[in-house]
């Protein structure tokens, strides 16, 4: 039992270690996406279709952020069911 209690913590430790990393990173990437896009609005020399890419790129960006967090939490709950077992 002590050593699920030692695992538990370890545990917590590590999933919120995890949140705050990515919180971090998400946060200097959407900051790097609004320094981006104002670049664009000025990009007189980038035609209609390349800010449609940069921003379609951009859009794709966010979502793998999210999906791969949505599968990291996934993992986590699975874990954390079974503590709580």
């Amino acid at each position: 039992m002590e050593n699920k209690k030692a695992i538990k913590q370890f545990f917590d430790f590590n999933k919120n270690s995890f949140n705050n990393v990515y919180n971090t990173i998400n946060l200097f990437q959407e900051q790097l996406e609004n320094g981006i896009k104002q670049g664009l609005d000025k990009a007189v020399w980038l035609p209609k279709e390349g800010k449609e890419a940069v921003t379609e790129w951009i859009g794709a960006c966010k979502q793998g952020r999210e999906e791969y967090k949505n599968s990291v939490d996934s993992g986590f709950q699975k874990v954390q069911t079974f503590f709580n077992a």
